[in-house]
């Protein structure tokens, strides 16, 4: 049976001109499970359904997105991230590999909440100057290709974690955003040309099921 994936409402907020959603919290996974070979059946949850009640509901949390695999469900997109890196040996070699792929992980989810929140709240007033900072936000995850391999290989160790796809979602949504944002990061633009290089994951970015969603749900870039 193939493995579940609901993906969250908040992200189905198509404008007049668009009948796609946008990535939402699920496109990390998306891309995980695409690279590791994965099948997956998702259900888009349109706005009306949610706004019903009773999906919201019957969610631990009273959000999405849920994930299901047989009799297990789990909730909480950086926990479903966190399982899929377990169950697919993503989460470094060691233990201390492991607190830096969840130290890269946090990161990674700092500066989304950041762009989240212009996205949403900010962003006719906020754009130029979140784009005249995020260099600083950037910055670290340079530091931290350099201090790995000089930069040849992922973000931690020398095996693609679930770090590494949720690192590379954000980027890619940033070089949308900001244009020529990694240019003066020749390793994180490196970096990201490699990894959607890699076969089954340049696949999917190349599949309708990731061009043909728009980056936000705002209608904006």
């Amino acid at each position: 049976m193939p493995r579940g994936l609901w993906a969250s409402p908040h992200s189905v907020l198509p404008s007049p001109t668009r009948s796609s959603p946008p990535p939402g919290r699920c496109e990390a996974m998306r891309m995980l499970l695409a690279d590791q070979g994965q099948s997956w059946k998702e259900e888009v949850v349109t706005k009306d359904t949610w706004l019903q009640g009773p999906l919201k509901a019957s969610c631990l949390y009273g959000q999405l997105p849920k994930f299901q695999d047989g009799d297990f469900t789990l909730y909480q997109s950086n926990a479903i991230l966190r399982h899929l890196g377990r169950t697919f040996g993503l989460y470094g070699q060691d233990p201390q590999e492991a607190a830096l792929v969840d130290m890269v992980n946090d990161g990674v989810e700092d500066l989304r909440r950041l762009c989240s929140h212009l996205i949403r709240h900010n962003y006719e007033e906020g754009k130029a100057q979140y784009i005249q900072g995020l260099a600083g936000h950037l910055k670290p995850f340079e530091t931290l290709l350099i201090q790995n391999q000089g930069g040849q290989a992922f973000i931690v160790g020398d095996q693609i974690s679930f770090a590494d796809y949720n690192l590379l979602d954000l980027l890619l949504n940033h070089q949308v955003l900001a244009p020529g944002c990694l240019d003066p990061f020749p390793l994180l633009s490196a970096y990201v040309e490699r990894l959607c290089a890699r076969p089954k994951l340049k696949a999917f970015l190349a599949s309708p099921e990731h061009t043909n969603r728009p980056i936000n749900g705002n209608g904006k870039q």
